[in-house]
């Protein structure tokens, strides 16, 4: 019970964070036909009762394939593109339908002593993409092949605004009135930049982009992807992914994740774990070290509770750390918690300032982020108040601080103002580092 109530607690800041956002899915065909998809189902309503707002685009490629088969007809392709001839969009219409449908009911159960027992979600289905044909490119005719034109923002966050869930299939319509085949991955990454969306998530059946040695790359940075796009080459599913998040985030989208639709309860544990469970693309490509604000003052307080608890840390009240939070530097989370922070308080008339409550939350030690912090203090110490020796009081991290270049010290070497305050009954340790 005590896991219980500690996973519920911990979910609790980012259940806040992503209330009223708006998020776009991206569901290839693969997805919508895997045995796990009812349980995404199942999270896609937890997600709608929690305040999120849905747009789902889903894929029918392999039930397109499947239609053709039974009508013993080929499809052929160019660079990966389906050429959508009017046999083929005949098949494409009914594949699209069908999987459209499938999804609708999926959605609309509300069975007792299940996850969907008095969920009632209402989705929306329209025709909110203009389309146009690709035409005919390299000398190859695409036919009803088409890309998006314009995505009906207005009309889809009214139906969002109202509480329903948008479903979005891979076609669309121009203003002709001809339909066309359109790429699953081209809906969702324009849908995404034109509601301005928080997320793009896209499923795969990978649980992400994994390296060369098969360990799943927790995170990528815009400067990166051209590289991982040129190694995925051959995996077009995940580079086709890779570029629908890339392009949604070079056009305002903040985050996009590639997470497996295999893998029961990875759309929960991306959106409300710190440790994730595929790959994340932002601007920042990971943790971002930056000053504090004070918005940052109860994520501090959050971090160094426990030390202050424990008396590793001197109590500091909500008020003190108001006044003082412009001294701190954070490193936070993709996600936008605070999991390190280190202050810097320099003495007037002194060549020595104090480094403070250097903390770093225990899911994330060993991954260098204090030496990070106390690196970019050191530099801040030295260029903005012209400090030559940084000093630190520390009663259970000495050794931490020997191996970053400290030294054993005494009072003596303490500011004046500092000297007078020392705590004997906390019998700190003194260690000291010339910049």
């Amino acid at each position: 019970m005590s896991n219980y109530v500690k996973f519920f607690r911990d979910t609790s800041p980012y259940i806040n964070m992503h209330r009223g956002k708006t998020f776009v899915l991206m569901l290839p065909g693969e997805c919508v036909g895997a045995t796990n998809f009812s349980h995404i189902i199942h999270d896609i309503a937890l997600l709608n009762n929690l305040g999120i707002k849905i747009v789902l685009v889903h894929g029918a490629r392999p039930q397109i394939d499947e239609k053709l088969a039974q009508r013993q007809l080929e499809s052929s392709f160019n660079n990966h593109t389906r050429i959508t001839d009017t046999d083929t969009m005949a098949c494409v219409k009914d594949a699209v339908g069908c999987t459209a449908i499938s999804i609708e009911a999926l959605l609309s159960m509300s069975m007792a002593n299940s996850p969907m027992q008095g969920s009632r979600l209402r989705v929306i289905r329209g025709n909110f993409i203009t389309a146009k044909p690709l035409g005919v490119r390299g000398g190859v005719d695409f036919h009803h092949t088409g890309e998006v034109r314009r995505i009906d923002r207005a009309g889809i966050r009214r139906q969002l605004d109202e509480g329903s869930i948008v479903l979005l299939s891979p076609l669309g319509y121009s203003p002709t009135g001809e339909a066309f085949n359109l790429s699953s991955a081209d809906v969702a990454t324009q849908a995404a930049i034109a509601l301005e969306a928080q997320k793009l998530i896209c499923f795969s059946g990978q649980t992400g982009i994994l390296d060369a040695d098969k360990t799943l790359v927790k995170s990528i940075n815009m400067t990166e992807v051209q590289n991982w796009l040129g190694k995925l080459k051959d995996q077009p599913p995940l580079h086709d992914a890779l570029r629908a998040g890339y392009d949604a985030c070079l056009n305002g989208v903040s985050r996009s994740h590639i997470i497996s639709y295999t893998e029961d309860g990875a759309l929960l544990q991306e959106l409300f774990t710190r440790e994730g469970s595929g790959t994340l693309l932002s601007h920042d490509g990971g943790e971002q070290l930056r000053q504090a604000t004070i918005d940052d003052v109860g994520g501090v307080l959050e971090l160094i509770s426990p030390l202050e608890e424990s008396g590793a840390l001197v109590k500091r009240s909500r008020e003190l750390l108001e006044t003082e939070i412009s001294r701190f530097q954070v490193i936070v989370h993709p996600e936008g918690m605070v999991i390190a922070c280190a202050a810097l308080y320099p003495f007037a008339g002194s060549d020595a300032g104090e480094l403070a409550c250097v903390v770093t939350h225990p899911d994330f030690h060993n991954r260098g982020l204090a030496a990070r912090l106390l690196q970019s203090l050191e530099n801040q110490a030295n260029a903005d108040f012209g400090l030559k020796r940084l000093f630190v009081l520390t009663t259970q991290a000495s050794h931490w601080f020997k191996e970053q270049g400290f030294r054993e010290s005494s009072l003596a070497e303490l500011p004046a103002e500092k000297a007078a305050l020392y705590n004997l009954q906390r019998n700190s340790r003194i260690l000291v580092k010339p910049i």
